[in-house]
C-alpha cells in the first residue's frame, strides 16, 4: 500500500478540501478517494450537484496526485488526514 498526497485548486475558499493524504494501491485508486473517505467506482462518474463536481473537492481528473511513501503493513485503503477550509 502506498501513500499519496493529493491536492486540488479548482474549488477554493470556505468549506472546501485543498489536500489530503491517502493510502491506496495505485495512483488511480488514490485519485478516486474523496477526502471524507468516499470511495467511488472508477467506472462511474462522481455525483454532480448544482455547483459542479463535488463543490468541496474536485473531479478526479483535476486532482494532483504525488507518491510520498509506502504505508506500514496492514494499512487499509483510505484517508489518512485531510485539510479542510471551514467557513
Amino acid at each position: 500500500m502506498n501513500l499519496y498526497l493529493m491536492s486540488q485548486s479548482k474549488n477554493e475558499g470556505y468549506d472546501t478540501y485543498d489536500s489530503c493524504v491517502v493510502a491506496a494501491e495505485t495512483e488511480v485508486d488514490a485519485r478516486y478517494i474523496h477526502p471524507i473517505d468516499y470511495k467511488n467506482d472508477k467506472n462511474d462518474l462522481w455525483y454532480e450537484n448544482d455547483c459542479g463536481w463535488y463543490s468541496d473537492w474536485a473531479h478526479p481528473h483535476d486532482i494532483t496526485v504525488e507518491l510520498i511513501g509506502v504505508a506500514i503493513e496492514d494499512t487499509e485503503q483510505g484517508v489518512i488526514c485531510a485539510s479542510f477550509n471551514a467557513g
